[in-house]
């Protein structure tokens, strides 16, 4: 099955809340070979292939898969929905929250998403296994959700009064999903404990990347925000280097906190401007290791880099920061990200809806399997509660020396510079 450049996608399961979001390595949407006729059972076996030959675990979570295919086979199904169903609850029995059936509706909003174009409050979510809670990945910056002040790793307990224990990741699309203009209630618990907020749903469109100079004790400091890995990213980074280029800073602060990925080639594309050479990441699927994506030798720039991070840099995120720490390109910052290392490959079935199913691992560049393990930074830095509210309350301050994780790396990056104009010196003595 050929993989298809504008299909791999990184992000996480609320497709219909925020952006299209698989949080894994990757989504790839490819052409279905089957044709639904009139039966049901016909969608019901063709998710069961799918599954059975691509699924990255071969003991299927240690069920008798031929078993759950002749179980599923010999229900009634009266129409399409009861077939949907019944397709949900056979996923259910993998164990894997981003193995997942989309109806129609559904999988239009995911190709729609994909642009950066967002509909709905502006967070993703994912299934906590242990729980059996709906967490939040991240809330996306400049939308409803992050504006009313949700977090990475919010649990949200109920959806306008509904409890979510064991709310299935689709169902609660549903209910949060809404015509722009519209409130959802979400109630988040924390450590502190409940407490409820209420969300306009919006439409939203993203531009991932923005770019500003600081102006600082070691020269003219380039800082780069990234939200998302969308569509757009690839084009506006590299816009965004360029530009700070010309302006000769003497280093960069990438900002991927509370970014949930996107697409994986976008991560890869935007990896090659930072990095000359080197692995980038690697895919293992239930045969092994499939594919390994390199740098090549077109980097913008080797000027010294810090990575700011966190909770919420999950998947592409991940990648990223993972290809640069551990070929020694960036000193990340901040704290450890969210542990998200699987890929999905999303496939259209014939009767407009679509499946995801986890067909492989990622892996970093030194080997590293971070699924739910997270990538460590090198230095930590915690924000305090007043902190984060300070940001939250005033978004102009993140990214500026009012905001600690981002003087840290900047102390961090000055020590880089420093170091790297110390061998310049020591060379030109030579």
């Amino acid at each position: 099955m050929g993989i298809t450049k504008r299909g791999l996608v990184l992000g996480t399961t609320a497709v219909a809340l925020s952006t299209i979001a698989v949080t894994g390595a990757g989504i790839h949407l490819s052409q279905s070979q089957a044709f639904i006729e009139n039966s049901p059972k016909t969608l019901v076996d063709e998710v069961w292939q799918i599954i059975n030959h691509q699924y990255v675990d071969t003991t299927f979570n240690g069920l008798d898969w031929q078993q759950v295919r002749k179980e599923y086979l010999e229900r009634s199904y009266s129409n399409k929905e009861d077939a949907y169903d019944g397709i949900r609850k056979m996923l259910e029995q993998l164990g894997d929250p981003y193995t997942r059936f989309l109806n129609p509706e559904e999988f239009k909003n995911m190709k729609i998403d994909t642009s950066g174009e967002l509909t709905g409050v502006g967070i993703q979510i994912a299934k906590d296994e242990e729980t059996d809670r709906l967490i939040v990945v991240s809330p996306i910056e400049d939308t409803p959700a992050f504006e009313a002040g949700i977090l990475a790793k919010d649990i949200i307990t109920k959806i306008d009064g509904t409890d979510t224990k064991g709310m299935d990741v689709n169902e609660a699309v549903k209910l949060i999903r809404g015509k722009p203009g519209t409130q959802v209630t979400l109630t988040i618990k924390r450590e502190a404990g409940e407490r409820d907020y209420k969300i306009t749903r919006a439409k939203i469109q993203i531009h991932p990347v923005r770019a500003s100079t600081e102006d600082t004790s070691i020269g003219k400091v380039g800082y780069i925000r990234l939200s998302q890995f969308s569509g757009r990213a690839s084009k506006e980074m590299r816009e965004a280097i360029r530009d700070l280029e010309k302006e000769q800073v003497v280093g960069y602060i990438l900002d991927l906190r509370s970014n949930p990925g996107g697409l994986l080639y976008s991560s890869i594309d935007i990896a090659r401007m930072w990095l000359q050479e080197g692995t980038i990441v690697s895919t293992v699927d239930r045969e092994g290791e499939k594919e390994r994506k390199w740098a090549n030798n077109n980097a913008l720039t080797d000027k010294p880099l810090a990575i700011l991070i966190d909770g919420g840099s999950a998947s592409a995120s991940e990648i990223l920061s993972g290809a640069l720490q551990d070929n020694d390109r960036a000193v990340l910052v901040g704290t450890q990200t969210f542990g998200k290392g699987l890929v999905q490959s999303v496939r259209p079935l014939g009767d407009g809806s679509g499946l995801a199913v986890t067909i492989a691992k990622y892996l970093t560049p030194s080997g590293r399997d971070i699924n739910k393990e997270g990538i460590p930074p090198d230095i930590v830095v915690e924000l305090e509660e007043s902190q984060r509210k300070k940001l939250q309350s005033d978004r102009t301050l993140i990214g500026t020396l009012e905001d600690p994780q981002f003087t840290k790396a900047l102390e961090a990056l000055g020590k880089e510079i420093r170091a790297q104009q110390a061998a310049s010196e020591q060379a030109v003595e030579r």
